[in-house]
């Protein structure tokens, strides 16, 4: 019987910190015509002519953010450009650039950032953002990485939290919920696993919740698709934290309340079969659950027909003015308090 060969571990510390750079850069391109220098000089340099620059940041650490039991390495490179990207998108700016950086501890190889980098590589083609430089350190423990990212836009087609008005309707991309729900199937299975080893787990049945989860997608497309449909969002903001929590970023921003409708909230029919048998409330997990990087808009009622028709796009309710305060309106047409409780990166 063949000895399995154990997997390469190349230690990083023999590269050093440059030829790690070189290393881990070779394969990237530039696509974008605002890039002039990327990596390989003391700074990048841009040019966005009269255009102007958004800029966004983020970052994620091991244990806080991600779990790399279930979260395999070049699928955590990708979601990373992703949840940067989908900020760009908020801002109906086109993302054009990003800069990375990463804390690594020696337990992990030079293979293990490859696989990092690969999928940070697949999302930048695929995107067509270009990798303009960046920093990598040592960590005491465990992986951190911070990706800031760059995007260019006329200043009139910018749109900020701040310009919703009461009447405006709320507006949501795709469906929600579903990155949650993944979420809760991989740390089930994590637990099963850790029971028994032995057990290979049978993820068929949750295959759109847990891509959602490990591979999702920034709402890229949502900018030209407006554009088409003649349409100018007065606010925006991208789902990460919650639903209920970004509408509450709206509201407080633009000095409005809302009403939404339970009945209106696009639910994948995976998410509500997986939500039953989890025993959890589909709505609950919609309105609070995060990451699913849609986008979160509001509109003018005057708008409502060229968008109606557009499966890309749910109304979920409208704003009102500040003083009617922020409700969900249920199917059994009960008004309750829309109260936020999604994500809160500083909890204990």
């Amino acid at each position: 019987m063949l000895e399995e060969k154990s997997p390469q571990r190349t230690s990083i510390a023999q590269l050093g910190e440059f030829g790690l750079i070189d290393h881990l850069t070779k394969h990237f391109e530039i696509n974008q015509s605002s890039t002039l220098k990327g990596i390989g000089d003391d700074a990048a340099v841009l040019d966005f002519k009269d255009k102007k620059t958004v800029v966004s940041t983020d970052l994620l650490i091991e244990g806080v953010h991600f779990d790399l039991a279930y979260m395999p390495l070049k699928h955590l490179g990708y979601k990373a450009v992703v949840a940067n990207v989908s900020d760009i998108c908020a801002m109906n700016a086109t993302p054009t650039q990003i800069t990375v950086s990463i804390a690594v501890s020696n337990r992990f190889p030079l293979e293990a950032l490859e696989e990092l980098f690969a999928g940070i590589t697949l999302a930048s083609k695929h995107y067509k953002v270009d990798v303009i430089g960046g920093d990598t350190t040592s960590s005491q423990k465990g992986l951190i990485i911070s990706i800031t990212a760059l995007g260019e836009a006329n200043a009139e087609d910018i749109v900020y939290r701040s310009g919703a008005a009461a009447n405006d309707l709320l507006v949501v991309t795709g469906d929600i919920g579903a990155a949650y729900m993944g979420l809760q199937v991989l740390e089930r299975e994590k637990q099963v696993f850790q029971v028994n080893p032995n057990n290979q787990p049978d993820l068929d049945n949750y295959t759109y919740l847990i891509e959602r989860q490990l591979k999702p997608e920034a709402r890229k497309d949502i900018k030209e698709l407006l554009e088409k449909l003649e349409v100018k969002p007065t606010s925006m903001i991208d789902i990460s934290d919650g639903l209920s929590s970004e509408i509450m970023h709206l509201c407080k921003q633009s000095n409005v309340g809302c009403t939404i409708y339970e009945e209106k909230l696009p639910l994948d029919p995976q998410l509500i079969s997986v939500c039953e048998e989890f025993n959890i409330d589909s709505t609950t997990v919609a309105i609070n659950g995060g990451e699913d990087y849609e986008l979160l808009f509001t509109i003018a009622l005057e708008d409502f027909d060229k968008i109606k028709a557009n499966p890309n796009l749910t109304v979920i309710g409208h704003m009102v003015k500040e003083s009617e305060g922020k409700h969900l309106v249920t199917r059994a047409n009960q008004k309750i308090e829309l109260k936020a409780r999604g994500w809160n990166a500083l909890a204990e």
